[in-house]
């Protein structure tokens, strides 16, 4: 498994060598010019994106904690260190370290490893419907909107992430509540194309239920609700602040908030797939092609701001990260490795136990 990875890793980089190589000739790059617009940089508007970033995980450990409660009561200081370490992971080894934060959680607060996975699964459901919305209402309400590239694309997206999200919300109160009947009419329906297509929808909705338990209460899921948007929040005035300390680039210096999220989709949209170290080049690059696509940021700028972007919201964790892992005598290497062969056996148990 290990030896088909790192030869995927290497597939990667010779192509990303060689789109180098081919591409070099026609893009007409200054690094004079690259060096002055970081050296005239806003610093301590960067330095308030990191703070925000660096709260933000805070923030991440109290929403876990209220996961949590139905379970067990752990104080949301307990698990900031997990946080930051497990991010700090994934900065360092690419997305497959994703599931060091709840394995740490789980062995801090002596609770299975399924369960926590659990929590981690409708904590992304939250990040991703709390996102949406935002997205959405920034963009649909914003006053510059129809300043923005290819409004009327932008208005439909907008409208369409929006409606996506009350209907994901919908579809988990009616999981939570009868996530038995849902399941079974979701079956019998698929089931008619492909019996077993119909029996994998029902199963995985049943999972997806068994994950909404976390959720002990109404006042739980709104506070959880309020927790999500206050954090991605956090994380949009980061990009901002980030984005407008390039104070020489009158396109970035006058950035709005929503311009800002089409360029933090832009860079979230090339984390997803994540590789170690070579993943940090190519979300720099990504980054940096839509600043000049969207906003015609010349490339100088775009490439000082696609780096600084990655420094911010992925990298700048990396120092604290190593810290508390020493403090807490944790080997990143060794808990990724774990966590990833853990949760496999986490996911695959419930499998087994049914075959037996």
């Amino acid at each position: 498994m290990k030896n088909k990875r790192w030869l995927l890793y290497l597939v990667v980089a010779i192509v990303l060598v060689v789109a180098f190589f081919l591409v070099r000739d026609r893009i007409h790059f200054d690094w004079h010019v690259f060096g002055e617009q970081l050296k005239l940089a806003d610093w301590r508007r960067i330095g308030i994106g990191i703070a925000l970033i660096w709260m933000a995980y805070g923030v991440r450990a109290v929403r876990w904690s209220v996961l949590l409660k139905p379970t067990k009561k752990v104080s949301p200081f307990k698990l900031v260190g997990s946080q930051v370490i497990g991010f700090t992971a994934v900065a360092l080894f690419g997305r497959l370290a994703d599931l060091v934060r709840p394995y740490l959680v789980a062995k801090r607060t002596k609770l299975p490893l399924s369960t926590q996975v659990g929590v981690y699964t409708v904590e992304r459901m939250f990040d991703f419907g709390c996102l949406a919305l935002i997205f959405s209402i920034v963009l649909l309400f914003s006053p510059d909107r129809a300043n923005l590239p290819r409004p009327d694309l932008i208005h439909k997206a907008a409208l369409g992430g929006l409606l996506a999200t009350v209907a994901l919300a919908v579809f988990a109160i009616l999981a939570r509540v009868s996530g038995k009947v849902v399941a079974g009419i979701v079956g019998k329906g698929l089931g008619v194309f492909s019996k077993s297509l119909g029996e994998s929808a029902s199963e995985k909705i049943l999972g997806f239920r068994d994950g909404l338990n976390v959720i002990g209460s109404l006042g739980d899921f709104l506070a959880i609700l309020t927790i999500s948007v206050i954090h991605w929040l956090m994380i949009a005035y980061a990009y901002l602040e980030a984005t407008k300390a390039f104070v020489a680039a009158p396109e970035l210096a006058n950035m709005t908030l929503a311009r800002c999220m089409l360029l933090m989709a832009a860079s979230m949209g090339s984390s997803m797939l994540q590789l170690p170290i070579i993943g940090w080049f190519t979300q720099i690059g990504l980054t940096s092609a839509a600043m000049t696509a969207l906003f015609h940021v010349a490339p100088e700028p775009a490439l000082g701001c696609g780096a600084v972007l990655l420094l911010v919201t992925f990298m700048s964790v990396i120092p604290l990260g190593l810290v508390w892992a020493q403090i807490e005598h944790v080997s990143l290497k060794q808990v990724s490795e774990e966590s990833e062969h853990a949760g496999v056996e986490s996911l695959t148990a419930p499998v087994q136990d049914a075959a037996e």
